[in-house]
């Protein structure tokens, strides 16, 4: 989703409507997924972002009667698509909190962490909950309904500095210095408090394709109102002490930032620069071990099928003995 002609297909706007349909519960390279985790029968394993649950019902069919997979969803949306199988535990809340809430259901340790940080197409596609450009509705953009912060309250309450840098950061725009002032200098006059809003309002500065200037313009409002760079990392954070010796952390991700977060934890065991020791000049021992030097990318075969797993890319590590 940075350097958007790699990563706007993680936004269904971009995507014709024969092929939005075709997406829909389609998930993200299954077979890799499944070959990522190494799934043991009798283990215990996480999915972060159970959405549709497609990887989550192939991850069952993997283990045997004694093993567990606790799964992750902030939306409640995602209730509807549990399985009946009392193997799977499903948990409503962001991933940020995992550690404590399967602490919550007497888990301490996994064999497996998968985290698949695509947007679900069927949040696109419910119209209220305003996240697309094709419908008009309220500036909403939660994927937990329960917070209080929305992408209206960002536009309405952030300062002209602040709304530059999400817009720079967050969907590279490339005018985000004028678009941030333009919306301060409107929203004093205007309620910018819906789609429609918005996009009157941003209309007269839009650069190159407006769809694709919009979908950037949602994007980063999407990331910040969800905080979905600060949940990455803090649930990346928890997942080294609670992977098992060999236990293994899988991560889709369609946003070069999140890509580059992923691969820096990775490499380093840290979501932040590793300083090297001043006086012997060695960085702190790594916790995990790169599976992938290169990240996984769909097969030719997939995306023809499945045209949102363009810009996917899957990273693997382990936790060392």
């Amino acid at each position: 989703m940075i350097g958007m002609s790699e990563d706007s297909i993680n936004n269904p706007d971009d995507l014709t409507s024969n092929e939005q349909d075709s997406v829909y519960h389609i998930p993200v390279m299954l077979h890799e997924v499944i070959e990522a985790l190494d799934i043991k029968p009798d283990g215990v394993y996480v999915d972060c972002t159970f959405g549709g649950g497609g990887h989550s019902r192939e991850v069952l069919k993997k283990l045997g009667k004694n093993g567990k997979l606790f799964v992750f969803d902030q939306d409640s949306d995602a209730i509807q698509n549990i399985p009946k199988d009392e193997r799977l535990v499903f948990i409503q809340q962001n991933f940020r909190y995992i550690a404590r809430f399967l602490r919550v259901n007497k888990c301490l340790k996994v064999d497996g962490i998968l985290a698949d940080l695509g947007v679900s197409s069927h949040q696109f596609d419910e119209p209220e909950r305003g996240f697309s450009i094709r419908f008009d509705a309220a500036l909403d953009m939660r994927m937990d309904t329960r917070q209080t912060l929305t992408a209206a309250k960002i536009l309405e309450t952030y300062s002209e500095l602040q709304l530059h840098k999400l817009f720079e950061k967050y969907g590279e725009v490339t005018n985000s210095k004028t678009l941030a002032r333009l919306i301060v200098e409107k929203r004093n006059s205007v309620s910018i408090n819906t789609i429609s809003k918005l996009k009157q309002v941003i209309q007269p500065i839009v650069k190159g394709k407006p769809n694709k200037y919009f979908a950037q313009v949602f994007q980063a409002l999407r990331i910040e109102v969800n905080d979905e760079m600060g949940a990455l990392k803090e649930m990346l954070q928890q997942s080294v002490d609670l992977l098992k010796p060999n236990g293994r952390i899988a991560v889709i991700t369609f946003h070069s930032l999140e890509d580059r977060i992923v691969k820096n934890f990775f490499k380093s065991g840290s979501t932040e620069e590793v300083i090297k020791d001043d006086v012997y000049g060695v960085s702190p021992v790594n916790p995990l071990a790169v599976v992938t030097k290169k990240p996984i990318e769909a097969k030719e075969s997939e995306l023809k099928m499945n045209p949102r797993s363009r810009s996917a890319k899957l990273r693997i590590a382990k936790k060392v003995d």
